[in-house]
């Protein structure tokens, strides 16, 4: 929700840094790779109990996410680049999840559910923006919902922060992530026939 609805307010400075990293010779894969290894870097932070800074390379991480789509756009958007960048989403997401599950054994069992939710949701996610026709800004057709990437960086800043209730705050993030695949399956039925 907050990806489609408040862009408009940080897009100003995305473009920004966009331009400055494309005058300094950088390309929007290269950003896709730096965003990947700070973001996987957080759930390394979180397994050595330095909270503060898996939150603060998690959140430079979607930042440098949303640029690279930024200066795609304002070069040569490209097929692979998408995947790239759609992957390693994830793999920043697996990253926080895994250190939160290996700090925090005890709540191994909500973040397997977590995950299995985000995989849900990913699932539908990925499959109307394969088959529709519609596009948007994006490579592919982007379905809005109440959880995207923002919110999940929310809630995951809250996992990390506030651990002493991470299986209440993993479960309400279950219960967003099902809420907007049901979502986004409504739609799906709506624009698909």
């Amino acid at each position: 929700m907050l990806d489609t609805h408040a862009r408009k307010y940080v897009q100003p400075l995305m473009d920004r840094t966009s331009d400055l990293l494309l005058r300094i010779g950088l390309s929007a894969n290269q950003v896709t790779v730096t965003s990947f290894i700070i973001g996987i870097s957080s759930g390394i932070f979180i397994y050595l109990d330095y909270y503060v800074w898996a939150v603060i390379v998690l959140w430079a991480s979607g930042f440098l996410d949303a640029v690279d789509g930024t200066m795609a756009r304002k070069t040569k958007p490209s097929a692979f680049g998408t995947v790239l960048d759609v992957s390693f989403d994830r793999v920043v997401e697996i990253s926080v999840i895994l250190g939160l599950a290996f700090r925090f054994p005890e709540a191994m069992w909500a973040l397997l559910l977590l995950s299995t939710s985000i995989i849900f949701a990913m699932t539908i996610f990925l499959t109307v923006g394969a088959v529709s026709e519609k596009k948007g800004i994006k490579s592919f057709y982007y379905q809005a919902g109440a959880a995207e990437r923002t919110e999940g960086f929310i809630l995951f800043t809250a996992m990390i922060l506030f651990h002493n209730f991470l299986v209440i705050l993993t479960l309400a993030f279950v219960a967003i992530e099902l809420f907007t695949a049901f979502q986004r399956l409504a739609e799906a039925k709506r624009i698909l026939g």
